[in-house]
């Protein structure tokens, strides 16, 4: 038995990868965004932040701005090689739900709104999209305190959600 299942984990192994299976999280892009330049007005936001923590996952260059671009880790590539990820709108939206029959906020929607573009050499590769993901949530004031921490969490959540999007579509740039 144990000899059978020491030949079939090899088996298992080869037809996953066969069949295009992938750990999660484990994106590879194509070498034309191998450096990139992410432009956005905040840099310090939840989306901003997940964006550059999976593209430092996913072996991206991150090129700072200046004369010559220079790539975290040291290399350097000409000015204008990098390709360009301009973040458009990087916002999160909170709404009421449902309230309670004293008009109390019972239930609220956080929405995560983030619209891109990526151009390379000056030509655009991705047009303005936009991509959105929503979570709903309880609140209750008893538990205030608990609740701002849930909210976020959430908020990171998605954040980390939409950056995972982002990254599969600049995986399908050729």
């Amino acid at each position: 038995m144990h000899r059978l299942l020491r030949l079939s984990l090899p088996l298992v192994l080869l037809a996953a990868s066969g069949c295009g299976f992938r750990l999660q999280g484990e994106t590879s892009l194509p070498p034309v965004l191998a450096a990139l330049r992410v432009q956005t007005a905040d840099s310090q936001t939840d989306f901003a932040q997940a964006l550059e923590r999976a593209l430092q996952r996913a072996g991206v260059g991150i090129v700072q701005r200046g004369g010559v671009d220079t790539v975290q880790g040291g290399a350097t590539a000409p000015t204008g090689e990098a390709a360009v990820l301009r973040i458009e709108r990087d916002e999160l939206l909170e709404r009421v739900a449902s309230v309670s029959a004293r008009n109390v906020p019972r239930e609220y929607e956080l929405t995560y709104v983030v619209r891109y573009s990526l151009s390379l050499g000056g030509q655009t590769r991705i047009d303005a999209e936009e991509v959105s993901v929503s979570r709903d949530f309880t609140f209750d004031e008893t538990a205030a305190l608990a609740k701002d921490r849930e909210r976020d969490l959430l908020r990171e959540a998605l954040a980390r959600e939409l950056s995972g999007v982002v990254l599969a579509r600049l995986a399908s740039v050729r």
